[in-house]
């Protein structure tokens, strides 16, 4: 059975070429990931004064973390940190307090960038988020991609050999943290208490 995959893409932009990235992605993961999108471009600004009662849509935000196996965030850069759009909804998903939604999934953090640097001060600020939020992450391979229009197509197809392979590669490298961070967290593993412990 797919394990179930919710990603973001941080960026608003109709025409994001971290978008474009996702649907390569996709199409070189292996068939044992299955994706689902998580929306947030509908979400208003969080604030402590929506925690007795979400709006519907970051209801939804919530639930569509709550139901994947596992989470993909594929982002721009912005001013050297995390689009605003997408720390917003990790906010969201992480509220109200004691209700975080993000933790013990496991992550992978990836973005494309017209520039040499390709996010990676972006990525940098995120794993500090996503620590705080229990939320383990792929530290290894990174995936610090400098966007070249002649090599990905708008539907997702790579034209560069060594692009390819490297996105494959760090595919096939999340969907296996994947498999292992959730057979460490299974019940019965190292950190459970033993069956015995309450006689």
């Amino acid at each position: 059975m797919a394990h179930q995959i919710g990603y973001f893409v941080g960026s608003l932009a109709s025409n994001s070429i971290n978008r474009t990235l996702s649907k390569a992605l996709i199409k070189l993961a292996s068939d044992e990931l299955e994706f689902t999108e998580i929306p947030i471009k509908d979400l208003p600004l969080y604030s402590p004064d929506y925690d007795a009662d979400f709006p519907a849509p970051a209801r939804a935000l919530k639930e569509a973390i709550e139901a994947s196996d596992g989470i993909l965030f594929i982002s721009p850069e912005y001013n050297r940190s995390v689009p605003g759009a997408l720390k917003n909804a990790i906010d969201w998903g992480s509220r109200p307090w004691g209700t975080n939604s993000f933790a013990r999934k496991p992550t992978g953090i990836i973005g494309a960038s017209p520039g040499g640097i390709g996010t990676a001060v972006m990525q940098s600020s995120m794993r500090s988020v996503l620590s705080f939020l229990d939320a383990p992450q792929l530290n290894a391979p990174e995936a610090y991609v400098r966007f070249d229009p002649e090599v990905f197509d708008e539907d997702g197809e790579v034209h560069n050999e060594g692009t390819r392979e490297f996105l494959r590669h760090y595919m096939d490298e999340y969907c296996a943290f994947v498999q292992r961070v959730l057979a460490a967290t299974a019940p019965g593993h190292i950190g459970d208490k033993h069956p015995d412990s309450s006689k």
